[in-house]
């Protein structure tokens, strides 16, 4: 078992960049791709002001001053205030404490949980590959907002459901990609090297097989992000999110289209999603060039 990890030729260990030429690679592709650069800042400037939204807010976003109600943005209320007299600026902050760990935690989660499958159902293969993949194809049969919709009515409107619900809708999709990389490199050469030296299953599928899929899946899962905040604020736009008072950015956009004239209602919110979604894109655009051998130079 000790050869195991040997296995690999020298001329390909000896190949494999060290930290200092990955370190060169990885600022050579940020200076080529600088919107990989912007997406970086902009995803760190929010976790900063999530982080410190106590501090830096000028109100309590909680907080009702129906005299100021339906404010333009001023000096005082640097975004505006809402139909309730509530600081737009102060809850859109807050509104990045529930998004951002909201968005993490379901693509955490999801990834683990597809990942599993996945390569469960790829390395086993047989009767279990069917049954795992004919009940992945279930939950894609059905369009994602429409059953994370249906999940959330039947368990109640609330954080903690709608992010269950994208828990329950999302993994299948890591759960194909794992199994289709998987069953690419479960007959090649250096796996049947391992196998022939006395590896177990789960040496053979922890060990060789799993690391070879944590690039595609990184890629895949930063990429996700944005679609998990897209669908965490349509949930909680359609009233299928945090309650009503909760300084959620798609709950703020849903109550700013009732005051679709009051423009500042709706669309700073709008912005701060927007702004957070193109920002994981361009994250995940630039680890596929940086982690693709067919795209790094």
């Amino acid at each position: 078992m000790s050869n195991i990890a040997n296995l690999q030729p020298k001329s390909n260990l000896r190949s494999q960049p060290n930290s200092r030429t990955f370190l060169r690679s990885t600022l050579r592709n940020l200076r080529r791709n600088p919107a990989v650069a912007l997406g970086i800042v902009i995803v760190i400037v929010w976790i900063l002001l999530a982080v410190f939204a106590p501090t830096i807010a000028t109100q309590d976003p909680l907080s009702q001053a129906v005299s100021d109600r339906l404010q333009a943005p001023n000096g005082q209320y640097f975004m505006g205030t809402d139909e309730l007299g509530r600081d737009i600026f102060s809850r859109v902050l807050y509104g990045g404490r529930i998004t951002i760990p909201a968005a993490l935690a379901v693509v955490i989660i999801d990834s683990l949980i597809g990942t599993l499958i996945g390569a469960l159902a790829g390395y086993i293969g047989g009767i279990w590959d069917e049954i795992l993949m004919r009940l992945t194809e279930l939950y894609l049969a059905f369009p994602t907002i429409i059953l994370a919709m249906a999940v959330t009515a039947a368990l109640g409107p609330s954080i903690r459901n709608a992010v269950l619900a994208l828990i329950v809708v999302r993994w299948p999709s890591y759960a194909r990609l794992t199994r289709g990389l998987i069953l690419e490199a479960k007959n090649d050469d250096y796996v049947k090297a391992v196998r022939s030296l006395g590896a177990t299953h789960t040496y053979i599928l922890v060990k060789t097989l799993l690391p070879n899929t944590i690039a595609p899946a990184l890629v895949y899962a930063s990429l996700d992000i944005g679609n998990v905040i897209l669908l965490f604020a349509g949930l909680s736009f359609l009233g299928l999110g945090p309650e009503p008072s909760s300084p959620e950015w798609g709950r703020m956009v849903s109550i700013g289209i009732d005051f679709f004239d009051q423009t500042w209602m709706w669309l700073f919110p709008g912005l701060a999603i927007a702004s957070l979604v193109m920002a994981f894109n361009f994250i995940g655009d630039g680890l596929r060039d940086l982690l693709d051998p067919r795209t790094r130079k």
